[in-house]
């Protein structure tokens, strides 16, 4: 027989956007061709999902891999590959590396980086800064760039739009949409003294950084935003009332949740793990967590993304507050977000809208987030019943530790598809590096 088909996913139950149902996957060139019950004699190869789901390709839309400049703590090699290890397929990476990705020269240098490397596709976000801004809606149009990122709140680099004219200046320069980490600087700078009390810990991460000013930042980018007709994504909301006032807004603006502020809370978290779950904006109290889990049952949210930031453990046993803020996150967003589906708090549905169509949706990524003919060939099969219990050892970052460590997990990703190229399957990477630069619509024409 002729062959059909390059690859053959045979007898997974797969999440389609028209509901979930048992068939197999023909692959040819990299995209999906067929669904149905096909000859595997037809294929070149065959891949066996019995017994699995199979996802759209996971999508991790806030990942910091560090290079370059900062490669002691992660690189393309080793945070793609723990992607692959976690299931996902796609990340979207941040401009806070050294220097900072505000060029074009920048952008160039990262997807070169990329070539050989990458064990998952990547898209790369350009940093708004002081002296960009005239730059940015050409900037924004670039092969491979999945945006423009604005900081409103201190952290590396030049990479701080602090006051209303500077991000007026952003928004009005350019038309795709902006993603937004909205905490207030000036509230920041004046609570600052906060962290410099005599045996201060994490725990006063959520003091220093308070509810007031997440809302001030977020209240300030919809206003701006509003006024100059532009789409904002906010990324890692972590406050009840900026939900409320999210809600007002939703032909505007997006929503973006972690699975850290999901599953930890405050005090707790801060007493057990310390600075190990210290970051920006911080870990609060069940309150907000509850609030945040409204907002996923309610379809208020839009994506969960990790907001992967590594650093290495003696850099995060540092005093508090010279601890630097962020953890690593791309290799357990699944395992973590599946264990919530596994104790009723959202469907498996849901989360294929949250980490695989939702993200694909906000950023316009071209042909990925859903399983469906004529799509990239991204694929995440899972166990949906493994537990598997979480320890360091586990971790392919280069950082080696995770904050979700001792974590029983219910649902485990066995295999990873990317462009029809299997570069996981049971805890092993193979048939890579393959990964490349991610293609989106709107720079597409």
């Amino acid at each position: 027989m002729a062959r059909l088909f390059d690859l053959v996913v045979k007898g997974g139950h797969c999440v389609t956007p028209g509901g979930t149902f048992e068939c197999d996957l023909g692959i040819l060139n990299g995209r999906i061709a067929a669904l149905g019950h096909l000859d595997v004699s037809s294929a070149a190869r065959e891949l066996d999902a019995r017994h699995l789901h199979v996802l759209p390709g996971v999508i991790d839309s806030q990942v910091h891999f560090r290079e370059p400049g900062l490669e002691h703590k992660e690189d393309l090699a080793t945070g793609t590959g723990a992607a692959a290890i976690g299931g996902v397929t796609t990340v979207l990476e941040m401009p806070n590396t050294s220097p900072s990705t505000t060029t074009a020269a920048a952008l160039a240098d990262k997807l070169e980086r990329l070539k050989g490397r990458a064990w998952v596709d990547v898209g790369f976000f350009i940093g708004a800064s002081p002296e960009n801004i005239a730059k940015l809606a050409e900037l924004e149009r670039l092969p491979g760039c999945a945006g423009v990122k604005v900081f409103m709140g201190s952290s590396t680099g030049n990479l701080l739009i602090s006051t209303e004219e500077l991000l007026d200046g952003v928004l009005r320069g350019g038309r795709r949409r902006v993603a937004i980490h909205a905490e207030d600087e000036a509230r920041l700078r004046e609570r600052r003294s906060i962290t410099e009390a005599s045996g201060a810990t994490a725990a006063l991460h959520p003091a220093w950084r308070d509810e007031l000013s997440a809302l001030l930042a977020t209240s300030r980018c919809l206003r701006i935003a509003r006024a100059a007709s532009r789409r904002v994504h906010v990324l890692h909301i972590t406050t009840a009332e900026e939900l409320e006032l999210l809600e007002q807004h939703r032909d505007l603006a997006t929503v973006e949740v972690t699975p850290q502020h999901l599953t930890f809370a405050a005090p707790e978290c801060y007493t057990r793990l310390g600075s190990l779950v210290q970051m920006n904006p911080p870990i609060r109290d069940a309150r907000h967590q509850e609030a945040l889990w409204r907002a996923v049952r309610d379809g208020l949210v839009d994506v969960v993304a990790s907001d992967h930031a590594p650093h290495t453990r003696e850099e995060k046993a540092q005093p508090y507050p010279a601890s630097p803020s962020g953890m690593p996150g791309v290799q357990t967003l699944l395992p973590v977000m599946l264990t919530h589906v596994n104790q009723d708090r959202l469907t498996l549905a849901r989360l294929v809208d949250l980490v695989c169509a939702g993200p694909a949706r906000v950023y316009g990524l071209a042909r990925k987030g859903r399983v469906a003919l004529g799509m990239d060939a991204d694929l995440t099969l899972v166990d949906l019943k493994r537990r598997v219990r979480l320890t360091d050892s586990m971790m392919v970052s280069k950082c080696g530790w995770t904050p979700f460590v001792d974590m029983e997990t219910v649902g485990w990703p066995v295999a990873t598809v990317v462009r029809g190229n299997v570069v996981m399957q049971n805890g092993e990477l193979l048939n890579g590096p393959v990964g490349q630069a991610v293609t989106f619509e709107e720079t597409a024409s």
